[in-house]
């Protein structure tokens, strides 16, 4: 059975790593690049450089799953193809979509021209490129950063990013720069309790950053942000470099007469992770619209992206044993939420449905957790 695997994020790499070899399957991930990409730590990249990347090909090892870089360009499933950038055009017997999300900008006028994204390696580093030029003695121009979102991204860049200021500010004898963190809604981080976000709040104050909960971005240009209260007033904030991380989008890559699509562009699954009306077809992680036992949307985290594709690896093999599926049952083990260096706050989940909450080094070493289980597979 030829398997296509797209993508080689949380979810797709999780099915890939997850397949054992088997009589009968053959595996094949499709990445533009030779590395998997810590998403949820790109704000350290884009403050310090940290090295956020772990080649493919030794987590590949004894999975029977080979790599192809290349880049996906279209999906149709009623063909039952993939084409590829280079013209190339695959078929498959059983698919497997992991290609995750795209920035949503919501149509704010200007803003997807004038900020920058923190979706890939790329854009950490021109974030860090233009904080270094910032304190260069003949740097000309505003040295202000505005982050658009405060969900766990945005708060997590806007510490690092402090971190940073303060540190050239001591190297260089210069003052840090402002760093804007805006928000349409009432509050920051709304996913922690509001002990666990009180004491978020409070470090983001300890460090400075100008938190503005209830600001609408309305429109952007090349050095500014026109925000907007509840109550209509506007104001424009100037600014070097603007930032956003307020929302995101599936993948508008993926064709066929039967796919159903909901909230976000995410597509349909069933209790499987099946495209529902394709069932050769699984869509895991940001592109699959996948529910909890509530029946509510599976949010889009990278534990969950990860449970999906271990799921949906145990299930292509049950596929090529002739064996009844698994259906995915998704679980929240917690949240935890970086707040520069070793500081961090989150909960765990305990069992009776409680939860622990966790502040500082222990948070920290709990975040990196999953991140230690890929490393720790090619040392």
């Amino acid at each position: 059975m030829k398997t296509l695997i797209l993508g080689a994020g949380y979810a797709g790499l999780a099915t890939a790593t997850s397949l054992k070899q088997i009589p009968g399957l053959e595996g094949l991930l499709i990445e533009q690049n030779a590395y998997h990409t810590f998403e949820t730590r790109l704000h350290e990249a884009a403050a310090h450089n940290t090295p956020v990347t772990l080649p493919l090909l030794p987590l590949l090892r004894g999975t029977g799953v080979h790599l192809e870089q290349a880049r996906v360009d279209y999906v149709d499933l009623d063909e039952r193809e993939v084409g590829l950038k280079d013209g190339r055009v695959l078929m498959y017997d059983t698919l497997v979509v992991g290609l995750g999300s795209v920035t949503n900008f919501y149509r704010i006028p200007g803003l997807a021209e004038n900020a920058t994204e923190l979706k890939q390696l790329s854009d950490a580093d021109d974030i860090f490129n233009f904080v270094n030029r910032t304190f260069d003695n003949g740097y000309q121009g505003n040295r202000d950063i505005v982050v658009g979102g405060a969900g766990l991204t945005g708060v997590e860049l806007v510490t690092e990013l402090a971190q940073r200021a303060e540190l050239l500010s001591k190297e260089r004898g210069l003052p840090p720069f402002n760093i804007y963190l805006v928000e349409a809604g009432p509050k920051i981080l709304p996913i922690l309790d509001e002990a666990l976000r009180a004491k978020a709040q409070q470090t983001l104050e300890e460090y400075g950053i100008k938190i503005m909960v209830g600001h609408r971005i309305m429109q952007a240009t090349a050095d500014s942000v026109t925000v907007q209260t509840q109550g209509g007033e506007q104001k424009v904030i100037k600014a070097g470099k603007i930032i956003w991380t307020g929302g995101i989008q599936a993948r508008d890559i993926v064709r066929g007469q039967k796919i159903e699509k909901g909230p976000g562009g995410r597509i349909a699954v069933d209790e499987f992770l099946r495209a529902k009306g394709y069932s050769d077809v699984f869509i895991i992680g940001d592109m699959g619209l996948a529910l909890n036992q509530e029946g509510k949307p599976v949010p889009t985290t990278a534990q969950h992206a990860g449970q999906q594709g271990r799921t949906t690896a145990k299930n292509i093999m049950n596929i090529v044993q002739n064996r009844p599926l698994v259906p995915y049952e998704p679980t929240t083990l917690g949240e935890f939420v970086s707040l520069g260096g070793l500081m961090a706050v989150g909960w765990m989940k305990l069992p009776w449905n409680q939860k622990l909450a966790i502040t500082g080094g222990i948070a920290h070493v709990m975040k990196r957790a999953s991140e230690w289980k890929w490393r720790s597979s090619v040392d």
